[in-house]
């Protein structure tokens, strides 16, 4: 389209809006709604992410110390698994800590009752409690620390024979790799979903503008008769179908964001153990997509759609 031509292009959209309004509503409403899913799924998406990675970030390694363990060894131990790639911190607790830590979590079943009847015995070993900043390589990061030789000579089993040094390195065996196994799921399959919406939408949409260019079919034809070219006769249709899109789009943004206003305020009140929060940069970037995507489906729609028409 010229540039000498968006001005007619845009002067004649705005006489088929006033026209025609009932079709121009139902191609908006039908966009919308198409623009309104495909942000919605993303939205969903990254709130999945945003509750599964909050659980993965709670992962960690608890690797059992000796109560005969040589501080110095200890130290040093910690000190080269910090230097490790895919570990973000390193932490010492104590005996002391680990015990006033099962009192504390386990508040409710009576731990108060069951730590005094130790009878001021404290049988938890020291730890050292590994944060990563992967945790799709917690097996592997634990069967490093395992297979460590300054760990077989400190770790809570060192002692005994029949122990294995694997005993003393714990992050939820079997529980964690289901886990893991489990996100990644939910990952690939939002991520196929929100293609498969766009590319329903795209078809969606483009068969909306293409009914509405059909009704105009005899319009196209006398302007083809009086000799006006393809790219005039292109321009409003093209025109007309952007602007419904991007109108489309801007109404599908304004109400996920007063949805996401409402909904996010309660999941966080009813659900304060999860994290439900989307980034700001992920939020603008969705609503950036639709704009996009809607321009791009209403100019490639409308193109794609004229082409039976403007054929010599």
């Amino acid at each position: 389209m010229a540039p000498s031509n968006i001005g007619y292009s845009l002067r004649e959209a705005g006489h088929h809006f006033r026209r025609n309004w009932t079709t121009v509503l139902g191609a908006i409403v039908t966009i919308f709604l198409s623009l309104f899913i495909i942000g919605l799924f993303i939205l969903g998406s990254a709130m999945i992410n945003s509750v599964l990675g909050g659980v993965e970030d709670s992962l960690t390694i608890q690797a059992f110390l000796s109560d005969n363990a040589d501080q110095a060894s200890v130290d040093a131990f910690k000190a080269e698994v910090e230097s490790w790639d895919n570990v973000e911190s390193v932490t010492y607790k104590s005996k002391d800590e680990a015990l006033e830590e099962y009192r504390t979590s386990m508040s409710n079943r009576n731990a108060s009752d069951a730590v005094a009847a130790l009878d001021g015995e404290n049988p938890l070993p020291a730890s050292l409690v590994i944060r990563l900043t992967d945790a799709q390589q917690v097996q592997a990061t634990a069967e490093k620390v395992a297979s460590d030789p300054t760990f077989a000579q400190i770790r809570d089993g060192a002692d005994d024979p029949t122990t294995s040094a694997t005993e003393d390195v714990l992050y939820g065996q079997g529980t964690v790799e289901r886990l893991l196994e489990f996100t990644n799921y939910i990952r690939f399959g939002a991520v196929i979903l929100v293609a498969l919406l766009t590319f329903v939408a795209f078809v969606f949409i483009n068969n909306t503008i293409r009914l509405a260019i059909t009704a105009r079919r005899r319009e196209i034809a006398i302007m083809r008769l009086v000799g006006a070219s393809n790219g005039f006769i292109r321009g409003p249709f093209v025109m007309e179908g952007t602007l419904e899109a991007l109108i489309a789009a801007l109404l599908a943004i304004a109400a996920l964001a007063g949805g996401m206003s409402v909904v996010m305020p309660a999941l966080a009140s009813n659900l304060s153990f999860l994290s439900f929060e989307i980034p700001t940069a992920t939020l603008y970037a969705t609503f950036g997509i639709l704009l996009v995507i809607g321009v791009v489906i209403g100019l490639f729609g409308s193109a794609i759609a004229m082409r039976r028409y403007l054929k010599v």
